[in-house]
């Protein structure tokens, strides 16, 4: 399982390369995905997921929201991963509707 996410996070990474400010970080067997410094999304058991918005709802129709792990808010599984120029065009979009990284509290 890690192995396979290891390759989907490095594949989402290159899909997203033209947007630049895209990094991930492994969390819990998973990736964290953040655009600018928000977080829009991840890969989770059920793969690569994104924050329900406007602009992902819009861009992914089709997309059935469900949690990514139990007792987690729901996002969408992604179905445009295979469209490059979507979904930068997606990702982009979403930025203004996510919420500012929180700061971290200093000890």
């Amino acid at each position: 399982m890690a192995d396979k996410n290891k390759e989907l996070a490095a594949y989402v990474t290159e899909q997203l390369a033209d947007l630049g400010e895209v990094r991930n970080i492994p969390m819990m067997g998973g990736y964290v995905f953040y655009y600018r410094e928000r977080i829009f999304g991840g890969i989770y058991e059920r793969g690569f997921m994104v924050k329900l918005t406007k602009a992902s709802r819009r861009y992914m129709p089709d997309s059935v929201p469900e949690p990514p792990y139990a007792g987690a808010k729901d996002m969408l599984p992604v179905t445009i991963l295979e469209n490059r120029e979507m979904l930068q065009k997606m990702v982009a979009e979403m930025f203004e509707e996510l919420p500012e990284r929180k700061p971290r509290k200093s000890k």
